[in-house]
C-alpha cells in the first residue's frame, strides 16, 4: 500500500489555487511584465535542456576513444619489448 501518490495528489493545485496564484502574480508584476517573465522562464529551461542534453553526449565520446587507445599503445609497447 503506497499512499505517496494519494499525498501528493492532495498537494497538487486545482483549478482555484492556480488561479489566485496567476492572480498574485498579476499584481506583484503587473501585466507587461509577465511576457518578459515567461520568456526568460523558456529560455532557461532551453539552455539546462540543451547543456544536459551536450553532457550526455560529452560523456562517452570522450571515454570510449581513449580507453581504446590505451589499450593500443599498451599492446604495442609489449609486442615492441618481446623482440629485443
Amino acid at each position: 500500500m503506497n499512499t505517496f501518490p494519494t499525498i501528493l495528489a492532495g498537494l497538487m493545485p486545482g483549478g482555484g489555487e492556480l488561479m489566485l496564484i496567476l492572480a498574485v502574480v498579476l499584481l506583484f508584476f503587473g501585466g507587461s511584465k509577465l511576457p518578459q517573465l515567461a520568456k526568460g522562464l523558456g529560455q532557461s529551461v532551453k539552455e539546462f535542456k540543451k547543456a544536459t542534453k551536450d553532457d550526455d553526449d560529452d560523456a562517452p565520446k570522450s571515454a570510449g576513444p581513449t580507453i581504446a587507445a590505451e589499450t593500443k599503445k599498451s599492446d604495442a609497447a609489449k609486442s615492441t619489448h618481446g623482440t629485443n
